[in-house]
């Protein structure tokens, strides 16, 4: 039987399944920012989908309009699958190991979180009857940015002459088989050659994207260890070098190759300055040798699990997904260096590769609060957009920065204005994880070099894109939330809230940094104009409900008819016109429930009750992003059970597939959201306060959970059990913090333990449209 091994420290696949093979090539993927991999297997054949990619390199292509008009982005933006390296295909006796053919004896792939490597072992019989046993191991660097090494080895278990091509290979078909629009827009050889050498065991070829012009590099070099005479030889041409290795191995000998590659790119970079780049990455790594990049990987990633390590007793297979998702999100932007974290990550080419709001308000807090670099790194990326986000703002009209709905450079590449253009939360999103990160981290030098500056132009953004109405506050019109089934609306409290808290820390900023505030031309007035348009925020409330509207008027649309959708009706945006799903009170995704947790500072706790109860019952969850919103709030209000059950669907969105796409990319959010719905949801995390805040309570099922986080130079080890939590400074100096409202001490060598006080009892009558309750999780097993 083949599937997935329940382990604490893997993701195990057993058994050999061609149709999972698009899955399994997602949830192997090895990445660190600047290079991502999938899966695949190294032979090149059989495979579901093919990719390697460079964080920022992209294709151009015209944006279809049945009708333009003004302010339209006209050109889109597609990740490219470039030069893979990955390639290295084995000859036993003339006859290609794929195990379409001959006989799979045994076959099992392991991503180790630990070592941060992909490894595999495969015996196979061919056609003929030779047998012979391959293990392999895969690692993207996570210390030498540029560089990526295989070790292959091939074991025979008779006399047998092995041939083995290690290729570079350029412009791979790609086949695309979905007809989802989520899915990236298949590229037809998009890359044209500049340069190839080869030489000795080394190679490197050169391209450049057909319109966007940027140009790449990829370099391979090699060891090989066998006994006996090895012939070799080199080539290279446009598209495809090669390396072969022929040699005689006998019985029960063997033959190795390590296969370094380095990868880079540019938008301004000559040809041989790029190849110099790479030829240095193929320097370096072979100095340290592949013990020695083992080694680097190991420490990174040991240091890594001591700052941000979870651990749940009671769900082994929720303990494995959660580390599979912290490995994974670490892996999207560990080495991003001043480049976006895309929405799949570089897992996969879903969503053309673009990053989203998602990454600001999803993934940057789990990197903010455990490996903060990265954190930065990632808003840096922001920062280098600035002008692209004002001319953006310009032609809309407006003042400030509007940043992008979706994008891989910075501008706008979404064709849907009331889903793009008009979601002017996401310069809200971007000024929140400014604020966050640097409250957090303390950073002044990344406020005085970016945080500020993004700080202001957004907030410029609101006061132009706003306006005041005597005896109804200020008002933003015309604008959609997080929530894509009602678009284009008047006053979304998630935005008008986002937008509320970014006008306030923008004010702070100035005046903390009046020197700064001068360099960016902030007048005297504007501060003060910024914190009574905050007071001022218009937040729509139904007196007769008693509880707050999505957006103006939302509470007075007409009902959907859930019990008459179909379960294949979902999701309904490929089944229902928009036209239809913005008139109804139907909810894509968390978003009046996300402000309570982003803005929770803004809300009682019995308007929480009220309002998640009554947005619970219309939330139909179509997009990845809800599941861990929803259990953070579902622990806050009480519905414990129910937040286990939201927690696990965000942890298992990808390992199981529930959304049918895993084929094109992990979700990322998703995954981050794991921790999220541990740490701010049963661990009561939040930091509203400019400290830190913890309302820690144990869900039904599990026997303990703990995990850890930095704050200002410190590390804090959070353990929660059955009536007490275990505070415990792990490094750095002591910390004050609320434990249930209470502020205490935590002081190093000194773990402090407090009692946990009942939960609030949940609102009642919490129901979910007919059809979309989150499944029961039943803890220790496997949830389909």
């Amino acid at each position: 039987m083949s599937g997935y091994r329940v382990q604490p420290w893997k993701l195990r696949w057993e058994g050999l399944s061609l149709t999972d093979l698009r899955q399994t090539e997602s949830t192997f993927a090895l990445a660190n920012g600047h290079i991502g991999m999938r899966g695949t297997l190294e032979e090149g054949e059989p495979r579901g989908l093919p990719g390697t990619y460079l964080n920022g390199f992209y294709e151009e292509h015209d944006l279809p309009y049945g009708e333009s008009g003004y302010g339209y982005p006209e050109e889109g933006q597609t990740v490219v699958n470039v030069t893979d390296g990955k390639v290295l295909r084995l000859l036993v006796e003339d006859e290609p190991l794929d195990l379409r053919y001959g006989r799979t004896i045994a076959h099992e792939q392991e991503l180790d979180f630990r070592s941060g490597t992909l490894r595999r072992r495969t015996e196979w019989e061919s056609p003929t009857g030779k047998r012979v046993i391959v293990r392999t191991e895969r690692l993207v660097s996570l210390t030498q940015r540029a560089v990526a090494a295989i070790r292959y080895e091939v074991e025979a278990a008779q006399d047998v002459q092995l041939v083995v091509q290690s290729d570079l290979l350029a412009n791979e078909p790609v086949e695309e088989r979905s007809g989802d629009p989520r899915v990236a827009k298949a590229l037809d050889s998009p890359l044209v050659a500049d340069f190839a050498y080869a030489r000795g065991k080394r190679a490197v070829l050169a391209h450049r994207t057909r319109t966007s012009g940027l140009r790449m590099a990829a370099a391979m070099d090699h060891e090989v260890d066998a006994n006996g005479s090895v012939r070799t030889e080199v080539e290279a041409d446009e598209d495809l070098a090669r390396f072969t290795v022929a040699v005689d191995v006998a019985a029960g000998e063997k033959l190795t190759i390590v296969k370094y590659l380095g990868y880079g790119w540019s938008g301004q970079r000559s040809v041989p300055a790029l190849r110099a780049q790479v030829e240095a990455a193929l320097a370096g790594a072979l100095q340290t040798g592949w013990d020695g990049l083992l080694e680097e990987q190991r420490d990174f990633l040991d240091e890594f699990w001591n700052s941000a390590d979870v651990e749940v007793d009671g769900d082994p297979e929720l303990q494995q997904a959660v580390r599979f998702a912290l490995f994974h999100v670490l892996q999207a932007a560990v080495r991003g260096e001043t480049r976006a974290i895309a929405g799949k990550g570089l897992t996969g080419p879903g969503y053309d590769g673009h990053a989203f709001w998602d990454t600001e308000t999803f993934v940057l807090p789990v990197l903010t609060y455990t490996v903060p670099e990265a954190a930065r790194d990632a808003l840096a990326w922001r920062h280098s957009t600035v002008e692209d986000a004002r001319e953006r703002a310009r032609i809309l009209g407006l003042g400030g920065a509007a940043f992008p709905w979706r994008s891989i450079s910075g501008a706008e590449c979404s064709a849907y204005w009331p889903a793009s253009t008009a979601a002017f939360h996401v310069s809200g999103d971007v000024a929140y994880a400014v604020a966050q990160y640097a409250q957090a981290t303390g950073d002044e030098e990344f406020e005085r070099a970016a945080g500020a500056e993004i700080l202001v132009e957004t907030a410029r953004l609101w006061m132009s894109l706003g306006h005041h109405v005597p005896g109804d506050g200020f008002r933003i019109d015309g604008v959609t939330g997080p929530d894509e089934y009602t678009a284009v609306v008047d006053n979304n409290v998630y935005t008008n809230l986002m937008a509320q808290r970014n006008l306030r820390v923008a004010a702070e900023v100035c005046e903390r940094l009046p020197d700064v505030a001068q360099h960016l031309g902030v007048e005297d007035d504007e501060p003060q104009a910024w914190l009574r348009a905050a007071e001022a925020m218009t937040l729509p409330y139904d007196d007769e409900l008693g509880v707050h509207q999505q957006s103006e008027g939302f509470t007075k649309h007409a009902e959907w008819d859930f019990e008459a959708t179909e379960a294949d009706d979902y999701p309904l945006l490929l089944n229902y016109p928009y036209f239809d799903l913005y008139r109804k009170q139907v909810v894509k995704q968390a978003d009046l429930v996300l402000a309570m947790h982003l803005r929770g500072d803004a809300f009682t706790a019995a308007q929480k009750a009220r309002n998640f109860a009554y947005y619970e019952a219309r939330t139909v969850r179509d997009s990845s992003l809800s599941a861990a919103t929803q259990a953070v709030l579902a622990a806050e209000v009480g519905a414990l059970e129910l937040a286990y059950d939201y927690l696990s669907e965000a942890a298992f969105t990808d390992l199981h597939d529930l959304h049918h796409n895993v084929h094109n990319g992990l979700h990322m959010a998703s995954l981050a959201g794991v921790w999220l719905g541990l740490v701010a949801g049963f661990g009561g995390m939040r930091d509203h306060s400019g400290g830190l805040e913890f309302a820690p309570r144990l869900p039904v099922g599990l026997d303990r959970f703990s995990f850890r986080m930095t704050y200002r130079g410190s590390g804090l080890c959070v353990v929660v059990e059955e009536g007490k939590t275990t505070y415990r400074i792990v490094s750095g100096p002591g910390l004050r913090i609320r434990h249930h409202g209470e502020e205490v001490e935590v002081e190093p060598e000194n773990p402090l333990v407090l009692q946990v006080p009942a939960a609030p009892e949940p609102p009642e009558g919490i129901t979910q449209p007919a059809g979309r309750a989150p499944r029961r999780r039943t803890p220790g097993t496997a949830q389909d």
